[in-house]
């Protein structure tokens, strides 16, 4: 038999083992960390990895006083003891300090040795919620061991019943040919393995029992960006990686900034890269040109061991909140799940959800209100795009219909004649269209289009509901239209009327 640690938790297995035998229902295209047992290329960095029943905490030292908790026994004794909004103390359990009998002021994330009543036989590990005075029983140095630098949302969560249950240095591996990412299902485990799945996030300013809001909008891009669960490592440096997937459109608000702890998750707001989302390997100033959406929370490791290429999966907390394309019926059933009250124009099951307020996740939870304007469902268009032959005009598309950000959009009425109806969406001036996807001996029935650059009307949608030889969707030359996708609701596009606004939806394959 072998042990190996997968994602925190202990697994006996048979010797021989292969990766594919754990990852049951693990995408097969997401990369894993692998994380091998060997103590030649290890290396204590100044950080402690502390496991909570709330939580995984990563402090930086500040010194040697955290000594003490390489003992088990200590570390037996951390069970939450007292709380408040202000600190969270575990223990108690002896220690050698000589408190000094004065109040000091600590900022959230200290972690301070203190003892109750100046007693040393009655100690605590003491977490600081927020910045505060007090006289905690520490000695003359304020008894700060360190500042947590990851997992802050954790401190939030401490209620009664929580406790330490591990306390270990956080190792760096330099030599990544001992560990490395992989999607190799063959991969022989072997006896004393670590290997992590994926990277766990906690939105900036969320915590069960309190919300804030502001970074609301760099937490709505970065619950965008990710919510198909996907990393996609666009550029692995030493101090971050990137998914770029969601750069180079429209500059973000500049909101909430901080120091970029290990962990960190951030949003670029300006810039080529605008909309790029950054999560960080180890500490780095703050920029005015990134907003904090985020904190790892479990996972880091997969963090710093990935490459360029790799995709891996993630997980967000909370999950978004978009009702836009939603029949009224699921919406109802968000809002009862998340705890928060739907307010809609008008009710009905065959209703579908066109527009929200407010449209961020993290407003919403804190109002624990969505007021929905709703179509009835023969208003709402479903269409389908094809990504694999035109993928930068359905970027364009989607990004300038809203369906970018949400599963329905909208779009003006242009202009209706015989078999063709026009649509145009606000596309900004400037926005390249450049050809691709073009018919070549037919336009087929049905088709999706969008004319390219080579022609004055660029950025106008059609729809045509025949096959022609000739002309395309947008009836320009065919070397002026880009065929996007196809209609699906071939009877509702009759219907619509010129300088009318029609929802659409877009259906996945």
């Amino acid at each position: 038999m072998i042990t190996i640690h997968l994602d925190g938790k202990r697994l006996d297995l048979p010797d021989g083992s292969r990766l594919s035998s754990i990852l049951q229902g693990h995408p097969a295209d997401c990369a894993v960390a692998i994380i091998r047992p060997a103590t030649q290329e290890q290396k204590k960095t100044a950080n402690l990895a502390i496991t909570t029943t709330a939580g995984n905490i990563t402090i930086e030292l500040a010194g040697t006083g955290a000594a003490f908790l390489e003992s088990q026994k200590t570390v037996s004794r951390l069970a939450l003891h007292w709380g408040d909004r202000y600190a969270a103390a575990f223990g108690p359990f002896p220690s050698a300090i000589k408190p000094l009998r004065k109040p000091r002021v600590y900022e959230r994330g200290d972690v301070i040795l203190g003892c109750g009543g100046y007693e040393p036989e009655r100690s605590y590990l003491i977490f600081s919620r927020s910045r505060h005075s007090a006289d905690h029983g520490a000695d003359e140095s304020g008894g700060v061991l360190g500042t947590v630098v990851s997992g802050r949302g954790v401190l939030d969560r401490f209620a009664t019943g929580d406790r330490v249950t591990k306390v270990e240095p956080v190792i760096s591996w330099a030599d990544t040919s001992r560990s490395y990412t992989t999607t190799d299902p063959q991969l022989i485990l072997e006896d004393g393995m670590q290997v992590v799945t994926r990277v766990e996030i906690v939105a900036q300013g969320y915590t069960p029992g309190k919300i804030t809001t502001e970074a609301a909008t760099s937490v709505e891009h970065m619950l965008v960006a990710l919510q198909h669960g996907r990393f996609v490592v666009g550029r692995a440096s030493s101090t971050h990686i990137l998914d770029p997937h969601f750069a180079g459109a429209d500059e973000l608000e500049k909101e909430y900034r901080r120091p970029r702890r290990e962990g960190a998750v951030t949003v670029r707001n300006g810039g080529k890269l605008a909309g790029g989302v950054f999560l960080y390997r180890t500490d780095v100033p703050n920029s005015p040109a990134h907003n904090m959406a985020g904190q790892v929370v479990s996972g880091i490791e997969l963090v710093k061991l990935a490459k360029e290429h790799d995709v891996l999966m993630v997980r967000v907390t909370p999950e978004r909140i978009d009702l836009l394309g939603r029949p009224l019926a699921k919406a109802k059933e968000i809002a009862a799940k998340a705890g928060f009250t739907l307010k809609t124009d008008k009710d009905g099951d065959d209703r579908i959800i066109v527009s929200q307020e407010p449209g961020t996740t993290l407003d919403v939870l804190n109002e624990k209100l969505a007021t929905v304007t709703t179509a009835p469902v023969d208003k709402v268009i479903d269409i389908e795009l094809d990504d694999a032959k035109a993928p930068d005009s359905c970027a364009v598309f989607r990004r300038f219909t809203g369906l970018k950000e949400h599963d329905a959009g909208m779009m003006p009425v242009f202009f209706k004649f015989e078999d063709v109806v026009l649509f145009k969406p606000p596309i900004a001036p400037g926005t390249k269209i450049t050809p691709e996807n073009q018919p070549v001996d037919e336009s087929p029935a049905n088709a999706l289009a969008i004319t390219n650059d080579t022609r004055k009307g660029a950025g106008l949608v059609g729809v045509r509901l025949s096959a022609n030889k000739e002309f395309g969707p947008t009836s320009e030359p065919f070397e002026g239209t880009n065929i996007i996708g196809r209609l699906i609701d071939t009877e509702k596009v009759k219907k619509v009327k010129e300088r009318e606004t029609v929802y659409i939806r877009e259906v996945k394959r």
